[in-house]
């Protein structure tokens, strides 16, 4: 009798099932923790391929897990107990774009920045932004609900969705949405498949709404001596009738790290800096830059920076960009969480964290978008030291209880994945728990599509060591 694999094999041509153990430990990990050895990975090109693996692992109860370039930083992709990691990163590119609708209908494999590239050609923009566009896959992006620096205008990936074609766990093709900016037709499958992180079907192709290119652009890039004035200057920005479309947040920590790892003249004296763009009509833009200086005089900045050039702006945002890499110079390991809280309790969060790594004696730096309350503490540490790990774990439990206290969530873009499983129930309760197993048990009746994420067996706690 065939076996499972036999069959895929029928299906797909050999050469892109891959069962060999390196390409296997290739896809056991991404950029969270965690490793995971699958049985074999698939890799798909088109719906077809991708119905026929998934009612042959349907039938034998083979687990799918639904991957795109690794880049999640919650462990969705990853193999929690083997089955296929099912690749659509080798799936052809496909970028349709409707100047007249403005729509953009894509394939799950293309890069988000390309989106992005390919609208500026007609003036149009494809506005989430997450600062892994460049890298990962709008199929990624989708099922994660990606957010990003734009996310306080503009919203995140599901406010631009318009309409899914997706292969369910039982290999049927279901079409959600469609390409109308109104559409109140039935239930919004279209909602409840961006952000499930690949537990109820396959994205196969998304139609995505684009919108016109600003016509001029204002960054401000404001210095404070105190972190809760940062946060404050935040607040008053916002319910002043000002909405910028980027707010971002780098401490002291971050700014020395950017200085040392490229310099881009940044404060280091600063205790934290507040990136801002404006974009609109130029004319708009001169009022509401005057407007934001007031504020921020007003709050006790105590220096502000306008860039004079395109150049200048760019500098100041590739110094934000660098974040990421630059602290991952201090330490080996870096923990990034994303912790939500509104935006009126962001220095209430900044003290707790300050609170919690005086406590557990472990390194942490803050950067994000604060404009929209997303922050994103990062616990910054050395994976082989099993002993700082264990206060690192104990760290983030405590980031997660302290948003929560404070009337935020989990995740503003991560998603829950592996990481933020056991949290889940802190946040949304019991009854919110059971509601979304019970939609995903009605989708996936054999439990197929990714499991063991976003839910959790009882007793599981994050683990960041290897035990």
């Amino acid at each position: 009798m065939s076996t499972w694999l036999d069959l895929i094999k029928e299906k797909i041509p050999e050469a892109r099932v891959l069962t060999e153990l390196s390409d296997r430990y290739s896809y056991s990990f991404d950029a969270s923790f965690g490793e995971y050895l699958p049985e074999a990975v698939v890799q798909v090109k088109h719906k077809e391929e991708v119905v026929s693996v998934l009612k042959i692992a349907n039938e034998y109860q083979i687990p799918v897990y639904p991957r795109g370039q690794g880049t999640c930083l919650s462990g969705g992709p990853l193999p929690v107990f083997g089955g296929i990691v099912l690749d659509i990163s080798q799936w052809p590119e496909k970028i349709e774009l409707s100047s007249d609708d403005l729509t953009v209908t894509v394939a799950p494999s293309v890069l988000t920045g390309d989106i992005n590239k390919e609208a500026e050609k007609h003036g149009l923009m494809y506005a989430p932004d997450p600062s892994s566009a460049h890298v990962a896959t709008i199929g990624g992006n989708l099922a994660e609900n990606s957010g990003g620096p734009r996310g306080l205008k503009y919203g995140v990936t599901k406010d631009h969705v318009l309409g899914l074609e997706v292969v369910t766990p039982e290999g049927e093709i279901v079409r959600t949405g469609g390409k109308t900016i109104k559409n109140v037709t039935g239930y919004d499958l279209t909602k409840l498949i961006v952000g499930s992180e690949g537990t109820l079907g396959v994205i196969t192709e998304a139609t995505l709404k684009l919108m016109p290119k600003p016509r001029a652009f204002q960054t401000l890039m404001v210095s404070f001596g105190e972190v809760r004035k940062a946060g404050e200057a935040i607040s008053k920005t916002l319910t002043s009738g000002i909405l910028p479309s980027k707010m971002e947040f780098m401490d002291q920590a971050c700014i020395q790290a950017v200085e040392n790892f490229k310099p881009a003249g940044l404060p280091v004296n600063a205790a934290a800096i507040v990136i801002i763009e404006l974009d609109g009509h130029p004319e708009t833009l001169k009022i509401e830059r005057n407007l934001v200086e007031e504020i921020m005089e007003k709050v006790g900045a105590t220096n502000i920076v306008v860039p004079k050039s395109e150049e200048e702006a760019e500098k100041i945002w590739h110094a934000r960009k660098q974040v990421s890499p630059a602290i991952a110079k201090i330490k080996s390991t870096k923990v990034s969480e994303d912790a939500t809280v509104p935006r009126s309790k962001i220095p209430d969060l900044i003290d707790h964290l300050q609170e919690i790594k005086e406590k557990h004696k472990v390194e942490i730096v803050v950067f994000g978008h604060a404009g929209d309350g997303n922050l994103h503490p990062n616990v910054l540490c050395d994976k082989r030291d099993q002993e700082e790990m264990k206060r690192v774990e104990l760290a983030v439990e405590e980031i997660f209880e302290a948003a929560i206290d404070l009337g935020g969530t989990l995740s503003g873009e991560h998603g829950i994945g592996t990481m933020k499983a056991p949290f889940l129930e802190s946040e949304i309760g019991e009854v919110g728990v059971d509601m979304m197993k019970r939609i995903k048990e009605t989708w996936d009746p054999n439990g197929i599509m990714n499991p063991g994420k976003i839910f959790t067996e009882k007793g599981q706690k994050l683990v960041l060591r290897n035990e």
